[in-house]
């Protein structure tokens, strides 16, 4: 099996690979929507507003993932094996700069990887694409057709008023990866700041099971304008057929910077007077 650089999460079981996740039940996030009449919270939008909130935050979302692409960044993901006194077993770490090659393309460099010392899971295909698109989930517009979202209330997520959507694929194409659970919509900026759910679909076949963690994804407000992925956390059991299997993940994302415009000069030329 090939360690790569995203995270797959893989039971070894007399040398097969079982793969797996979550049970299959929606994730469900920490705390409970506000519905509108309580205390704290505003009238809940219509549903005509509330297909208006959708279609902007994809609008924004959409823009956010355009920008994003502009930026260097520094990511550390770290995938731990809990054993049953709470001590850690095994060990998956891998730092990484995403920077620019001097013709503008955009390229992962890998700082750090220390040798693993997972024993009883393993990297998959499916957890390195979780870690580069369903962990920081960009809703886009081009995305929204793809998914059920259904507005469940209101929350305040530290100081900032949101809006809550549940959020589940509504058809699970073959060789796809998507998100499900909960998103948090700054009511101001209409941006995604949180996160809660999980990548879908679990894979159980006749040669193995791949099953994947709940996690939160938590946003900062980069540059006054976007909301960048700037943590991920887990901390879930795997559920296995024979075997569960608790787990830590880690995922952070830090020093974004926008990358340099650099302007490049032809050969100076002469230019001649113009005739009088």
């Amino acid at each position: 099996m090939g360690w790569r650089r995203a995270i797959g999460i893989a039971l070894l079981v007399a040398g097969a690979v079982l793969t797996g996740a979550g049970a299959g039940a929606p994730a469900q996030a920490g705390g409970q929507a506000l519905q509108g009449g309580q205390a704290g919270a505003t009238k809940d939008p219509s549903p005509s507003e509330i297909e208006q909130i959708i279609q902007k935050f994809g609008a924004r979302e959409q823009e956010m993932k355009i920008e994003r692409e502009k930026f260097t960044y520094e990511q550390t993901f770290v995938i731990q094996t809990v054993d049953v006194d709470g001590a850690v077993d095994g060990e998956y770490r891998m730092s990484s700069d995403i920077v620019f090659e001097p013709n503008g393309k955009r390229y992962e460099k890998i700082t750090d990887a220390p040798q693993p010392t997972l024993k009883r899971i393993g990297l998959t295909q499916q957890d390195f694409d979780d870690l580069e698109h369903v962990q920081p989930f960009v809703l886009t517009t081009e995305e929204l057709p793809k998914y059920d979202i259904r507005y469940e209330g209101q929350e305040q997520v530290d100081e900032i008023a949101t809006y809550v959507f549940q959020v589940a694929p509504k058809k699970i194409e073959k060789k796809q990866r998507y998100f499900q659970g909960r998103i948090w919509v700054d009511q101001k900026d209409l941006a995604i700041v949180k996160t809660f759910g999980k990548a879908v679909p679990d894979i159980r076949t006749k040669d193995g099971e791949n099953v994947f963690p709940r996690f939160e994804t938590i946003r900062e407000n980069i540059e006054g304008h976007y909301w960048f992925p700037t943590y991920t956390h887990a901390d879930d059991t795997l559920h296995f057929l024979l075997n569960n299997v608790h787990i830590r993940m880690t995922v952070r994302y830090k020093n974004y910077k926008r990358f340099g415009v650099t302007i490049k000069f032809g050969q100076a030329t002469e230019k001649k007077p113009d005739k009088p």
